[in-house]
């Protein structure tokens, strides 16, 4: 059985660059994890009347969720778009549907534009930014519709390519 790639490349750009992002993070933190932490605690210092007492932590955790994700989530988008690329689904919408799911990559970065604006505006105002929210619906959405198509052609024959007699 050959796997024919080409159609999914988009999507599967998207995905290895969401490894990509989420292996040099890990580095990075492994390099040096200071940086964040001091990142956050200068934050903090220069804004105090925005944190409380789990600032530091939480908004450490959220470097580290970035991190989390980014993996995960291109780990089992590889999975899946190897399902499209494998599907009946007609051979345009293959492409549409690897960059809907390629999409998923954005919501680490919900994770680190909070992680990043955080120690200045505070964790709830980072939470409900409008880029971490732009990121997190764009992402998600894109991951979710994408993955409906695919379960939908899988169990149902939902979008297959007409079959040649």
């Amino acid at each position: 059985m050959r796997i024919e790639l080409s159609v999914i490349k988009p999507g599967l750009a998207l995905v290895l660059l969401g490894l990509a992002f989420g292996i040099a993070l890990g580095v990075a933190f492994g390099v040096n994890e200071d940086v964040f932490k001091d990142f956050v605690a200068q934050g903090i210092a220069a804004h105090p009347d925005i944190h409380d007492a789990k600032s530091q932590d939480k908004i450490w955790r959220y470097a580290q969720r970035a991190h989390f994700h980014s993996t995960g989530i291109a780990a089992f988008s590889i999975g899946l778009l190897l399902l499209v690329s494998l599907s009946t689904i007609s051979h345009k919408l293959k492409k549409t549907t690897s960059v809907l799911i390629g999409l998923g990559a954005l919501y680490p970065f919900a994770w680190l534009t909070m992680f990043l604006l955080a120690p200045s505006m505070g964790r709830s105002a980072a939470h409900s930014h409008i880029v971490t929210e732009l990121l997190t619906y764009v992402g998600v959405g894109g991951l979710v519709i994408g993955f409906l198509i695919l379960v939908g052609n899988i169990f149902f024959s939902f979008l297959a390519e007409a079959s040649e007699a």
